[in-house]
């Protein structure tokens, strides 16, 4: 059985050009998200206020990279669900079930990582100043 590849002229790149572009790519993402998601940029401000804060409530550095590290899960699912809403709205403004299914689910992933993080920073608080 004989196959063919189809070369994908847009990764034609290798080595440390690879990984500058990706890295261009990412920061292009990062910046088109915060300049237009409104809750990519709250969330952010979240981040950031949050990060300093996680290093005074956390007692170890396990909780410490827990506190930091849901609030970059919330940032992570929110470019993913920014993601799945442009792809949508790409294809059609159009109601549709499938793209109201598909954004829905999207928005609830942010919920549960939303749930998530407040609950990891919650129990944190708890257990420095309360136990």
């Amino acid at each position: 059985m004989m196959t063919t590849t189809t070369n994908n002229p847009h990764k034609s790149r290798t080595g440390l050009a690879r990984i500058r572009a990706a890295a261009g790519f990412s920061a292009a993402g990062l910046r088109a998200a915060y300049r237009g998601e409104s809750a990519f940029r709250q969330e952010t401000w979240l981040a950031i206020i949050g990060t300093p804060l996680a290093f005074w409530v956390g007692q170890s550095w396990v909780e410490t990279a827990l506190l930091i590290g849901s609030l970059l899960v919330v940032l992570i699912v929110e470019l993913l669900n920014s993601a799945i809403e442009a792809a949508i709205d790409r294809i059609s403004f159009d109601l549709h079930d499938l793209s109201k299914h598909a954004k829905d689910l999207g928005s609830a992933a942010v919920m549960l990582a939303l749930l998530l993080a407040g609950g990891i920073w919650i129990a944190a608080v708890v257990h420095r100043f309360w136990l």
